[in-house]
């Protein structure tokens, strides 16, 4: 288990590396027992990879949706380097242990050990690791659109890391590109341009004011918005003719998405309506619905009952899960791991913890399937 582990974290599987590398780790591990797994790659070097253990019975299957995707190490000093997988203080580092290689690992685990023990299942398992979570869910829309090669599902299981945590809400996910234009000239006549840079701080104003206009949900809080990039400008002496922001927008179920542009687009028209010099347009450039499972349904008492958990959870941060419910089938947050080491320098996951998952999931598997 802990040498699976780290094979994964040594697959720098960014989004520029691909995670093909992932894929065959986790292709050759299924193998060695016997356990057949279908890699599908585009564009050289992405890749997710699946399995599916069938079974005789007649109970709807269990897909448990993993992401093979990491974010990058960023610039920050690292105590052991990022993609090492070093074993230390009973713990695995490095970058994607906790978010998501190590639910990865458990679930893999457990799956094996199920095979290899020769248990008489009811229905399959399927198991999928995908690419792209982290940038724009690639791997799982492309996974999706084979929905018609997929057993019947009781329900969905994503391990990413929650501290065990059974999580059945988050919010969505609306990322926009909004972009100011203007005119050169020369910064010695900065009245013959159009000063794109100016014109954002407009529209920056504006956005300070922003209101959702939604009331907070009672367990997901409110809609938040944060503006987390802005490039302008390309020479000191030149009036710049271009401004570009980045905003992220974590929006609740009672949102709906085309609101929320229009209501950007409206700030927009306003700006124009008072300059006519003013141009501007916005982009989305990704977005994920957020997510509300319903805590009453059979299959989450049930995983609950497996686990001996009798609470749930919402969280703000996003995951694929939205994807996986166009299946129409309950989804679950559910794995090892803490999430606040997630993104940032000198990430771990305790060995205890991808083992406690191992025997979760053994349980989650046994109390649906047998």
């Amino acid at each position: 288990m802990k040498q699976l582990l780290s094979k994964l974290v040594r697959c720098e599987s960014t989004a520029a590396a691909g995670e093909l590398s992932a894929a065959q780790v986790i292709r050759d591990e299924f193998a060695r027992s016997g356990i057949e797994t279908r890699i599908d790659v585009w564009d050289e070097n992405r890749a997710n990879v699946s399995a599916w253990i069938e079974a005789p019975g007649d109970r709807d299957a269990l897909l448990f949706a993993c992401h093979l995707d990491v974010v990058g190490p960023g610039e920050a000093t690292w105590k052991h380097p990022p993609f090492s997988g070093i074993e230390a203080d009973g713990r695995i580092h490095g970058r994607g242990s906790a978010d998501m290689k190590g639910g990865i690992t458990a679930v893999v685990t457990a799956i094996k050990q199920v095979v290899e023990a020769g248990t008489e299942l009811l229905g399959g398992i399927v198991f999928a690791a995908l690419a792209g979570e982290e940038t724009d869910s690639c791997g799982a829309l492309r996974f999706i659109r084979d929905r018609g090669n997929l057993p019947e599902l009781a329900g969905v299981i994503i391990p990413e890391p929650t501290n065990f945590d059974i999580v059945t809400a988050h919010r969505g996910m609306l990322w926009l590109e909004l972009t100011t234009r203007g005119k050169t000239a020369h910064s010695s006549t900065p009245h013959l341009g159009v000063n794109a840079i100016t014109s954002m701080r407009a529209v920056l104003d504006e956005l300070a004011e922003y209101d959702s206009g939604v009331e907070p949900h009672e367990l997901l809080g409110g809609c938040s918005m944060s503006i987390n990039t802005i490039v302008g400008g390309k020479a000191l002496n030149v009036v710049p003719d271009k401004c570009t922001i980045g905003i992220d927008f974590r929006t609740l179920p009672a949102q709906n998405h085309l609101d929320i542009v229009s209501g950007v687009r409206e700030i927009l028209a306003k700006l124009r309506s008072r300059d006519a010099q003013f141009d501007a347009d916005v982009t989305v450039l990704r977005e994920v619905e957020p997510l509300e499972t319903d805590n009453g349904c059979s299959f989450v008492r049930d995983l609950c009952s497996a686990v001996g958990i009798d609470r749930t959870e919402a969280v703000g941060f996003t995951t694929d899960g939205p994807h996986f419910a166009r299946l129409g089938v309950p989804v679950v947050i559910f794995g090892p791991g803490k999430s606040d080491l997630c993104h940032k320098p000198d990430e771990y996951i305790d060995i205890c913890d991808v083992e406690k998952g191992v025997d979760y999931y053994r349980r989650i598997i046994l109390k649906f399937l047998t």
